[in-house]
C-alpha cells in the first residue's frame, strides 16, 4: 500500500505519467477545423525549421496562429524539457472542433438566415530524431 496523503500519492502517479515530448495548444481558436487541417498536414513531420519556414511563407490565415503555436512548442522544448531545437520535428498535430458560435443573417421578407462561425482547438507535439 502506498504511503502518504491522497494528494501527494495522486501528484507522483501525475508526474510519472505526464508527457515527456513537448507540446502546446491552442484553445478557442476562431478558424474552422477543416481549414486548421490543411495547414497543419503540410507541416505534420517535417523539421522544426522548415515547418516555420513553411508557415511564414504561406497565404491562409491558420498559418499564422499554427506558427505561433509551432514557437510555443518549440520554446516548451528548450526551457521547460532542455531539448535540442535543431533535433526537433513536428510528430503530432491536431485541429478537433471547439463550440460553433451561432449568429443571424436578416434576408428578405423577414426571414433570416442562420451564419455558423465555428472554432477549433489545435495541438502540436514535437519530438527529437
Amino acid at each position: 500500500m502506498a504511503k502518504g496523503h491522497r494528494s501527494q500519492i495522486k501528484k507522483e502517479r501525475n508526474i510519472a505519467t505526464q508527457e515527456k515530448r513537448p507540446h502546446a495548444t491552442a484553445k478557442y481558436v476562431g478558424i474552422p477545423a477543416p481549414k486548421a487541417k490543411i495547414v497543419l498536414d503540410q507541416i505534420k513531420g517535417k523539421d522544426v525549421a522548415t515547418a516555420a519556414a513553411m508557415l511564414n511563407y504561406s497565404p491562409r490565415l491558420a498559418a499564422e496562429i499554427i506558427g505561433k503555436v509551432l514557437k510555443s512548442a518549440v520554446a516548451n522544448a528548450e526551457n521547460n524539457l532542455g531539448m535540442d531545437v535543431s533535433k526537433l520535428y513536428v510528430e503530432e498535430v491536431s485541429a478537433d472542433q471547439g463550440p460553433t458560435m451561432k449568429r443571424i443573417r436578416p434576408r428578405a421578407q423577414g426571414r433570416a438566415y442562420r451564419i455558423l462561425k465555428r472554432s477549433c482547438h489545435i495541438s502540436i507535439i514535437l519530438n527529437e530524431r
